[in-house]
């Protein structure tokens, strides 16, 4: 037995392979530890306390205004989202009567993992009411759609479902 007939612990095998893996475990957390504080999550808005900060009144008044408008939107998904390839979306708002509204319109790509790849664009109005946009997703996964519509002071704004952009398929 090797390491019972050295009794010098800095050469016994036991002593420093123990060794290397406290080192191990101590290298790993810190780099655990950097990540964390260098990538944070976007999962929390860390400017929550200074940006949009309302009352309590001016947020029942802008939930009554929403209300108010009682706008629908219907959005025409594409069969199939790929990453990096422009999908067609078109959506359709219209008023409480059913008129459409006519104004600018503009999407937001919401990914709830990762913040630094939201990114807006404005779609066009194609005939009253109907508006048609091109949106290429940098990454693949679930993604949601902020539709913002403004028609002079009048603003509205609604959430999409969870939208699932995939890979793109590989030729073999």
């Amino acid at each position: 037995m090797l390491s019972q007939k050295n009794k010098k612990s800095w050469q016994n095998p036991w002593f420093v392979g123990m060794l290397g893996v406290v080192a191990t475990a101590v290298l790993v957390n810190a780099v655990l530890i950097w990540y964390a504080l260098h990538r944070q999550s976007t999962l929390v808005d860390h400017e929550y306390s200074t940006r949009d900060r309302k009352s309590d009144q001016e947020t029942i008044g802008d939930i009554e205004a929403h209300n108010a408008l009682a706008w629908q939107t219907s959005v025409k998904l594409p069969k199939s989202v790929v990453v990096a390839v422009p999908a067609t979306f078109e959506i359709s708002v219209a008023d409480r009567q059913g008129v459409p509204v006519s104004g600018e319109m503009q999407v937001v790509a919401y990914r709830p993992s990762n913040a630094d790849k939201d990114f807006a664009v404005p779609f066009k109005e194609v005939s009253s009411g109907n508006y048609q946009g091109f949106i290429s997703f940098p990454l693949k996964g679930y993604w949601e759609l902020r539709i913002h519509v403004n028609r002079g002071k009048e603003d509205f704004e609604v959430e999409s479902n969870k939208l699932l952009v995939s890979e793109a398929l590989r030729a073999n």
